[in-house]
């Protein structure tokens, strides 16, 4: 008289094998567009804080934006982010007894691109987290 084993045959197991692959298929991209779309509402946020800093700045400080060197042109990044982050007189001159600011603790980054710092510049695809349209004030991203 033959005894029985208790087990799973190969085949049995395969079709699980199977089974799980297929869910995997469909499961993992949903994954990632939800990591996209979390990156899109964070760069949408960004923008919105940065924007309403950016027209307090202004307000504050004469009508004269956090990036305005008075030449036209677009100031170095480090001066940008030193006037949002730190204490500032009425004429943009950092002053830890400055009556205005710090508008922010840190100047975010854009979260599709991978800069350690905040990088602000005046064209699309420089590399910079921020575009900015020094004559309108419009602020983009760097993309």
């Amino acid at each position: 008289m033959k005894t029985r084993k208790n087990g799973f045959t190969l085949v049995e197991i395969l079709i699980v094998v199977v089974i799980l692959g297929i869910l995997a298929a469909i499961v993992i991209p949903q994954f990632s567009d939800a990591s996209n779309d979390a990156r899109n509402k964070s760069l949408e946020s960004n923008l919105q804080t940065l924007r309403s800093q950016f027209e307090l700045y202004k307000v504050q400080h004469l009508d004269v934006y956090p990036w305005d060197d008075g030449s036209g042109a677009l100031d170095a990044n480090a001066n940008i982010i030193a006037r949002l982050t730190s204490k500032t007189d009425a004429d943009g001159t950092i002053n830890a007894a400055g009556q205005f600011g710090p508008y922010m603790q840190t100047v975010p980054t854009n979260p599709f691109l991978s800069n350690a710092t905040a990088q602000f510049g005046a064209a699309a695809g420089a590399g910079d987290d921020w575009v900015i349209a020094v004559g309108t004030g419009a602020i983009t991203d760097g993309q």
